[in-house]
Order: structure tokens, then sequence, then C-alpha cells
């Protein structure tokens, strides 16, 4: 297997992989996929994260990358050659991330998960709620913004739409992030609303773009079982250099234990800190079943405390 190899750990209703999965269209990647159950446990998916349930984890031997940020990141790094970064200020890619990951993600899963809520198994929603709305959550909250929500969603979706008249994607004659990282909200709603095709209707040019970025599909990949997924851990050795940003207002030793953990909540991850730059934080850390893993986080979004 090539040092280079690309396992995604994900299950197919996951609306965040969907936006990995197209981007690994976009670059023509080939990759291995490894479905992981969508409620905790994931007994063989915590020896390689150390304690990070979100989906997806992306492998590469014995390099683990958490959060699509971080996913992201490293594929542009290892496949520069299609960079879908757009050609002029394509670190402004990341800001449309943010928005779409944030305000318009949270309208849209909101509307999804009351158009859900007649047919979603009670552990599913006892799960799901905390994770997108906070401990205190209700149904009954939720549910009581919904029109609210769907009118943000409408109007976003509209900012798409006009953005497309006049080109083919939103970054350009060709696809690029800016496109995944809106894209899969648009192929999350349709298929969770009643009258999702109605209401997608309303936007003839995000419709004509939606259908020309799923015709591109998700690239060559194979299906391959977690048991082996945790044999090329245990058999590879992390590839990741030690360094340390010496301007980082952290303060933090190479080696020092550490943990981080998501500013949203959720479990925090422990180990050796391994490489703290602008926009990532890696860990060493041993599990019984893969020896030494190297676990990678974004920046943004998570907490780094020494332990």
């Amino acid at each position: 297997m090539s040092d280079d190899q690309i396992i995604l750990h994900h299950y197919p209703q996951s609306p965040v992989t969907e936006k990995i999965r197209t981007i690994l269209g976009f670059k023509g990647l080939s990759w291995q996929s490894v479905i992981i159950p969508r409620l905790p446990p994931k007994p063989n998916l915590m020896p390689l994260t150390g304690g990070y349930r979100l989906t997806p984890v992306l492998q590469i031997g014995a390099d683990i990358y958490c959060d699509t940020s971080c996913i992201i990141r490293e594929l542009e790094n290892r496949f520069p050659e299609s960079s879908l970064l757009s050609a002029t200020k394509g670190e402004l890619d990341w800001a449309v991330g943010n928005w779409t990951d944030g305000p318009l993600f949270r309208d849209v899963v909101t509307v999804a998960l009351v158009e859900m809520s007649p047919n979603m198994p009670p552990e599913f929603l006892a799960d799901r709620g905390p994770l997108y709305f906070g401990s205190d959550f209700s149904l009954e909250d939720i549910q009581a913004k919904y029109l609210d929500c769907l009118a943000n969603v409408r109007t976003q979706f509209s900012w798409i739409n006009n953005s497309l008249k006049t080109t083919e994607y939103l970054s350009g004659p060709m696809p690029g992030l800016m496109d995944a990282f809106s894209y899969y909200l648009v192929w999350f709603l349709r298929d969770r609303m009643a009258e999702g095709e109605a209401f997608l209707s309303q936007f003839d040019h995000l419709v004509r773009w939606e259908k020309s970025i799923r015709d591109i599909g998700h690239g060559p990949h194979e299906d391959m079982s977690d048991e082996r997924a945790l044999d090329i851990a245990r058999e590879a050795t992390p590839q990741t250099a030690s360094f340390i940003d010496p301007n980082d207002p952290l303060n933090l030793a190479l080696g020092m234990k550490v943990s981080v953990e998501p500013t949203g909540g959720g479990p925090a991850v422990s180990g050796n800190l391994q490489q703290l730059t602008l926009d990532r934080v890696s860990l060493l850390r041993s599990d019984p079943q893969v020896d030494q893993v190297c676990v990678h986080f974004p920046r943004l979004g998570y907490k780094i405390r020494a332990v």
C-alpha cells in the first residue's frame, strides 16, 4: 500500500463527509472506504483517534486527521498538483468554509432535523441534539425555529445561486474548495426535506451547479474493513516532523503532555505535542491496538491545554 494511501472512516449519510467525498472526486484521488457506526460506541475508531468521535476521520498510515478543515489542508498539502484553492486569493476560501460550517450549517441542520424528527430514532436525536444545539436543547425549541431557519437558508442559498449566474462553479471555470464547502449542505437538505426538490427549484443556477458536482462523483474507491485499517496503522510509523511555532502565544514545549478538546464540547484527546503551527496541532499517542499514532486537529475550533 502506498505511503499516501487515503483511508476515510465515515458513513454514507454523513453530511460533512460528503464535503470530503466531493473533494476527493474533484481531485481525482483514489481512496479506501471504512464504514463506521453512526452512533457511539465506535470501538475500532477510538484506538486511532484517542477519543475523538466525530465523522469523518482520515487515515494515512499511522497519521490520523480529525475534522474536515484539517483533512482538507492535508489533502491540499499532499496533492498540490490538483489544488482546489482559488488561483488568486485561495486563503479566502477558508472564510467561505467558516460561513458554510457556521451560520449556514446551523440553519440547514435545524430545518433537516425538524423534517426528519417524525421518523428519527430517539437515540439518534439524543446523540445529535446536544452535539448541534447544546446540552439543554429540546425538540420543541428547535421546531419553534423552523420557519426562521428555513427563511435564512433561502436567503443564503440565493447568494450561492446569484454567484453562479455567470460562472460554472463558485471557484471559477473549474470546481474548487468553495464549491465543496457549499455543495454538501445542498446535498444534505435535498434528501431530508419532504419538499426538498420544490424548495431547491427556486434556485435554477444552484440546481444546475448541484447536478454538475454530483456528476463528478467521489473518485475511485474500494471498501476496507475497520480491522484492516487498524492493522495498517500498527504496521506504519507516524510521518509528522516535530515542530513548534516559536511565535505561538501558548508557549507550549515539544513533547509536552497536552489535551485537545473541541470548543463546542466533546471528549478531549491527550498525547505528547509533536507539532504546533498556525493551522494544526498534532499529538503522538499510543494504544495497544495500533501502537504509536499521530493525531492531528485544526487550531480553529479546538482548545489546547497542558495536562
